[in-house]
């Protein structure tokens, strides 16, 4: 059985803008990020799960915990042990060869594990991120409104001028 490496957030389904401007409800509640990490260590550690046939597949796997490393780093104490070293796996390359290339990949999901588990053990809820201002959007008859109003200011203008 093989697994998708699809993310769930690419293979959900679209949410269009609302008519108020902003983006519609979502299906559901933000994911937590150590629940998602943990999803995706389980697709390299869990026993039933394969290893990955070819190299895009280990790729892709490998920038999906990189990016949980990125996001579980910025949440967990500096002083965390299990820190620098999943950077350091991090930072370094996917290696050539069948071998290398998934045995790096299973210490980069240990280093996800062991950051998931200082998350969990500190307690560190992450902080939502900051709203940004949004605009005030006008409604679609005020803007049609607002650009008839202008072509006859514009007509009434261009009759009251003299012809040569």
């Amino acid at each position: 059985m093989r697994l998708p490496l699809t993310s769930r957030r690419d293979a959900g389904p679209r949410v269009a803008p609302s008519r108020q401007g902003g983006i519609g409800a979502a299906p559901g509640p933000q994911r937590d990020r150590a629940v998602a990490a943990a999803e995706t260590v389980a697709l390299v550690l869990d026993e039933d799960s394969p290893l990955p046939e070819s190299a895009g597949d280990v790729e892709e796997l490998a920038r999906r915990l990189r990016g949980h490393i990125g996001q579980l780093g910025a949440v967990v104490p500096p002083a965390a042990s299990a820190l620098r070293g999943a950077q350091q796996l991090a930072s370094a390359g996917v290696p050539d060869g069948y071998m290398p290339s998934r045995v790096h990949l299973v210490k980069l999901a240990e280093a996800t594990q062991a950051l998931v588990a200082a998350v969990q053990a500190h307690g560190v809820v992450p902080s939502k991120p900051m709203r940004t201002r949004r605009w005030w959007r006008p409604q679609l008859n005020v803007l049609r409104g607002s650009v008839f109003a202008v072509a006859f200011v514009l007509l009434a203008l261009a009759a009251s001028v003299p012809r040569a």
